[in-house]
């Protein structure tokens, strides 16, 4: 079972079933989030729905964007011989 799992996420010629299952996931939360009673919300955008998935996932784009930005403009990454 185990040996399933890692060449389905280990192997090339499955990429293009993995982005598929990522997508199909992606969407399913986004519609269950259309059945959520929201009764009783503190500010206006939890009254949003769809909201939540939305801001995860641009906080998650964010998120690689400026830590590829700190990396490379910052000085924090270093060469892969840095050590040698």
């Amino acid at each position: 079972m185990i040996g399933r799992i890692v060449r389905f996420f280990g192997d090339a010629e499955q990429a293009k079933r993995r982005r598929w299952l990522l997508a199909a996931t992606l969407l399913a939360v986004f519609v269950a989030d259309f059945f959520v009673a929201r009764e009783h919300v503190v500010f206006f955008w939890d009254a949003i729905s769809g909201w939540a998935a939305l801001f995860g996932f641009l906080s998650c784009v964010a998120i690689i964007f400026i830590s590829k930005a700190l990396g490379r403009q910052g000085r924090l990454m270093r060469r892969e011989d840095y050590y040698d």
